[in-house]
Order: C-alpha cells, then sequence, then structure tokens
C-alpha cells in the first residue's frame, strides 16, 4: 500500500493509502521515503499540511477503517464533533445509543487508525484529559490549536 512519512507540529505521522482510500495514520519516530506517491496521498499530505497551518478545519480525504461494528459506529460518530470542540467519553457512548459503554469507548478511541481526520483528540474524559494513543502532549497540542483556530474564525 502507498505510505508517505510527513513532519508536523506534533512528530512524524505515516500516512498509508490503498487504491482508494486513507487507511491510517501513524505516529513514528522516524522519517521514510516512499516508493509510490499517488493523488490520494498527495491529497492527504495536502489537508494535513494545511490543517497544521491553520487553513482547513475539515478533511475531504475519502476514509475507509477496518475494526467491529460498535468501532466504526464510534470512529463516525467522532467525525459529527466540530473543529474546536470536544465529547465526553460518556456523551459519545450517549451519541451512539450504548450510554454505558463509555468505556469501551475510549478502548474505540485508543485503537482509531486514523488519529485528526478522524478526531479522536476531541474525546475526553469527565474528570480530565483522558489518553491519546499519541501521548496526552500531542492531544493538548490538536486541542489547543484547534481552539486557537476557532478563536480566531469567530472575530
Amino acid at each position: 500500500m502507498p505510505s508517505a512519512t510527513i513532519h508536523s507540529p506534533i512528530g512524524h505521522l505515516k500516512i498509508t493509502t490503498d487504491d482508494m482510500h486513507l487507511k491510517a495514520i501513524e505516529f513514528v519516530t522516524s522519517i521514510k521515503v516512499s516508493e509510490k506517491k499517488t493523488a490520494l496521498l498527495r491529497a492527504v499530505v495536502k489537508e494535513l499540511e494545511e490543517y497544521f497551518a491553520g487553513k482547513r478545519i475539515r478533511f475531504t480525504v475519502p476514509v475507509k477503517v477496518d475494526g467491529t461494528a460498535f468501532q466504526k459506529a464510534v470512529w463516525k460518530a467522532m467525525q459529527s464533533i466540530g473543529h474546536g470542540q470536544s465529547k465526553s467519553y460518556g456523551a459519545l457512548a450517549k451519541a451512539i445509543k450504548r450510554p454505558k459503554a463509555f468505556r469501551a469507548v475510549g478502548r474505540a478511541c485508543g485503537k482509531n487508525p486514523i488519529p485528526i481526520i478522524i478526531p479522536c483528540h476531541r474525546i475526553k474524559g469527565t474528570n480530565g484529559m483522558g489518553g491519546y494513543s499519541g501521548g496526552v502532549g500531542k492531544k493538548k497540542w490538536l486541542l489547543q490549536h484547534e481552539e486557537k483556530l476557532r478563536m480566531k474564525n469567530e472575530k
């Protein structure tokens, strides 16, 4: 599958696509050169660069995730959370009509194969930040980045 690794303000990101969809974004420690840059891969890189530059709040690249029906429901619900907003694990569980499944929602967030674009960083615990696959520092950066942009756009 085509892949590329880019540098971002929160570290290196490895982007993987198939012929038609974004399949994964992973936090990695080093940049590796891609063998084949497809039009889709270039589009994903461009959208992520625009996001980090504060010029994009919605992603348009097609995504396809592999997971259980429950995980897919959680990931789909995450995509409805607006830029600069957040929800608790419990609120997300209620949104998918599984109000007692907040812990399972947390586990599904941790298994999200496409962080940033499927915005698991926007999900918080009721008593704090909650976890993040890339680390809490990256989650805080993403939330602050989006909040700054939201405030700028409201002026």
